[in-house]
C-alpha cells in the first residue's frame, strides 16, 4: 500500500516554460501512504469476513476478526498484514507503527506477499523498526517474486540510489520498471517512459516512451499527465494535439501540480490549446508562484492587466475555489 518516496531528479531539469522547447523534466516520485484499501488476493478464503469487514470501514470487527483466523491458524500471514495495516493507520487503534512492523514482519516470514511489501517500505522508511536498505530489498524481492508490482517498483527506485558503487543501474532500473508496469502499475510507468525517452538504461525511443508516459497518464499519474501533456504540444513522439495537451494540464493543475498550473497560464494567454483568457491565465499563474514557481515572462504579460481585469481574476478565484 506504501510506497518509497523520494524525489530523484534527473539532470537537466528546468522550470522555465517555452511552448517550443523540449520536453521538462520531472523527477520520480511515489508518495507514502495507503493507496487503496487491501482487497482479498486470490487463494483468500471466499467471504473472508476480516477483509470484508476491513473494506466497510468496520476496523474494530476486522481486527476481532482477523484474530480469531490466527487462533485458528497461527501461521495466516494475510490475517497478520492485515493487523499491521489496522495499527498502521490508526484505525480502530491506537496507531502504533513498531506493532505494524511486527506483525508485517511475522507475515512475511509466514510467506504473505504484502506482508514482504510493507515490511521492506518500513524497513525504508524506518517506520517502526531500524532503517535498512539491505534489508528493505530483500523483502521487496520476495514480494515481486509473489506479482506485488509495487515492489518492483521500489526495486528499480532502488537501483537508481544506489546501483553500484554509489552510480545509478539505470538498465536494471528499467528492467524493474518495465516488469511493474506490465503488471499496471501506474507509476512505474512513468518511471520507465522517463528512462526510455533520455535512452538511460534503455534504447531511446520517443515513441516508445509517449506510449509509456501515456499509460501513467491514463491511470491518473500526474507526472504523467504533465509529461505525456508536453510531448503531445510538442508533437515528440506522437500526433502533435495542443488541445490534448491542454486537457492533461489541466487535469494535473487542478490537482495542485505547479508546472501543470504554469503551463496552462501560458497557453491561456496564447491562446493555444484553449481559448484565448489573460484572466484565467493570471489565474493559473497566481497558483504557480504559490506553489514557488516563478515566470517572469507571465508576470510582465500580466502586469499590465487593467484593474478590471485582476477583479475577474479574484471573483473567478472565489468561485472557483482555486485560492
Amino acid at each position: 500500500m506504501r510506497a518509497l518516496a523520494f524525489w530523484l531528479a534527473m539532470a537537466g531539469t528546468a522550470l522555465a516554460f517555452d511552448p517550443k522547447s523540449p520536453m521538462f523534466e520531472t523527477p520520480f516520485t511515489r508518495p507514502v501512504g495507503p493507496d487503496a484499501p487491501l482487497k482479498p488476493k486470490p487463494g483468500d478464503p471466499p467471504g473472508d469476513l476480516a477483509y470484508g469487514a476491513y473494506q466497510r470501514g468496520y476496523y474494530l470487527t476486522a481486527l476481532r476478526e482477523a484474530e480469531k483466523r490466527l487462533a485458528a491458524n497461527s501461521k495466516d500471514g494475510a490475517a497478520m498484514t492485515l493487523i499491521g495495516e489496522i495499527y498502521h493507520d490508526g484505525l480502530a487503534v491506537k496507531r502504533d507503527d513498531e506493532e505494524a512492523a511486527r506483525w508485517w514482519r511475522l507475515a512475511s516470514s509466514f510467506g504473505d506477499a504484502q506482508g514482504a511489501y510493507e515490511y521492506g517500505v518500513a524497513l525504508l522508511s524506518g517506520a517502526g523498526v531500524a532503517s535498512d536498505k539491505a534489508r528493505a530489498r530483500e523483502e521487496f524481492i520476495k514480494a515481486a517474486e509473489k506479482g506485488i508490482s509495487g515492489a518492483l517498483y521500489n526495486l528499480g527506485v532502488l537501483a537508481l540510489q544506489e546501483g553500484g558503487g554509489d552510480k545509478p543501474d539505470y538498465a536494471a532500473a528499467a528492467t524493474f520498471f518495465r516488469r511493474a508496469a506490465d503488471a499496471g502499475d501506474g507509476e512505474a510507468a512513468y518511471s520507465y517512459g522517463v528512462l526510455v525517452r533520455e535512452g538511460k538504461g534503455v534504447a531511446l525511443d520517443t515513441d516508445e516512451a509517449a506510449k509509456w508516459l501515456k499509460a501513467a497518464a491514463d491511470e491518473n499519474v500526474i507526472a504523467g499527465q504533465v509529461e505525456y501533456g508536453i510531448m503531445l504540444f510538442n508533437g515528440v513522439g506522437v500526433a502533435r494535439d495542443e488541445s490534448g495537451a491542454a486537457r492533461l494540464f489541466q487535469l494535473a493543475a487542478s490537482r495542485r501540480n505547479p508546472i501543470a498550473q504554469n503551463r496552462l497560464a501560458h497557453l491561456y494567454m496564447t491562446g493555444r490549446g484553449v481559448p484565448k483568457d489573460v484572466v484565467r491565465a493570471a489565474l493559473w499563474n497566481g497558483l504557480a508562484k504559490a506553489a514557488g514557481l516563478t515566470d517572469d515572462k507571465l508576470d510582465a504579460a500580466i502586469g499590465i492587466l487593467s484593474a478590471e481585469q485582476l477583479d475577474k481574476v479574484k471573483e473567478l478565484a472565489r468561485r472557483e475555489g482555486e485560492f
